[in-house]
């Protein structure tokens, strides 16, 4: 990925670099259901801060463990509206629970480069195949040489491992398997937004490594996107086979020139 790419995707709300909260947490689902939970929709960067800090209302019993979990929650999803992905989020999230937790982990991917560093990983594995802890670990130690001691490198592992089944990407407790995540039509959404926001359009955004996530059929795909467009999460157009997919109010008429010029780059 270019630089120049880079510079209009953080400007999208997405996060580059070497660094993520996942070398210390997994994406906190629990935590942000809590949160969102106790804030509207429209809360502000202030309202978050008061909320985890102030009133406490993740329960975290010290201030400072209540500061670090709102920048790791910050890291994460950014809270704040005028980002586009996490305005996107809290659009979708109240509309089903079931589909929060791949909600939250589109957004984490997008903001957090280690733990998008393991969805290639992750999502080569055979449906079914099993995944040891040993194999995230080597994996991951070959992905970031040098740069995590022996026990720090196993609490990444299991934050990673548990962020992927809370998704539903894995299953299991001590032995990991791989599975096929529920899909709804709000996560389909998402991952249809991110897609668009990283330079697709039409038919190429259900192809993307966003949607590749659910794993479904093309005829599944088609299916929930066009209950998603029945219940007006988005636009789909579909003549003669040529898709068109709109997001009406998801982006300011600046975000939209930015995802153009992305779109140009790609």
């Amino acid at each position: 990925m270019t630089e120049q790419l880079q510079v209009l995707l953080t400007r999208l709300g997405f996060r580059f670099g070497i660094n993520g909260p996942h070398a210390a947490r997994t994406m906190m689902v629990a935590e942000l259901r809590l949160l969102f939970g106790h804030t509207e929709q429209e809360a502000s960067r202030n309202d978050y801060t008061m909320a985890v800090v102030e009133q406490n209302v993740l329960g975290k019993p010290t201030r400072k463990a209540r500061a670090l979990t709102l920048r790791h929650l910050a890291s994460l999803y950014g809270l704040d509206t005028a980002n586009p992905l996490f305005r996107a989020l809290r659009r979708l999230w109240p509309l089903n629970e079931s589909a929060q937790p791949m909600l939250a982990l589109a957004v984490a991917l997008a903001r957090d480069p280690l733990l998008r560093a393991t969805q290639d990983f992750i999502l080569d594995l055979p449906i079914g195949g099993s995944l040891p802890r040993a194999s995230v670990e080597r994996f991951l130690g070959q992905a970031c040489p040098d740069r995590f001691s022996t026990a720090s490198l196993k609490s990444f592992a299991q934050n990673v491992a548990g962020t992927w089944t809370a998704a539903g990407l894995l299953h299991g407790h001590v032995r990991k398997v791989r599975c096929r995540p529920p899909a709804y039509p709000e996560s389909l959404t998402l991952l249809l937004f991110l897609a668009y926001l990283s330079g697709r359009t039409g038919q190429r955004l259900f192809s993307s490594g966003w949607i590749n996530l659910l794993g479904g059929s093309p005829d599944e795909l088609e299916e929930l996107a066009q209950s998603a467009s029945h219940r007006g999460l988005l636009v789909l157009m579909n003549a003669g086979g040529i898709k068109e997919v709109r997001f009406p109010g998801y982006l300011t008429p600046e975000e939209e020139k930015i995802r153009q010029e992305v779109s140009h780059v790609v």
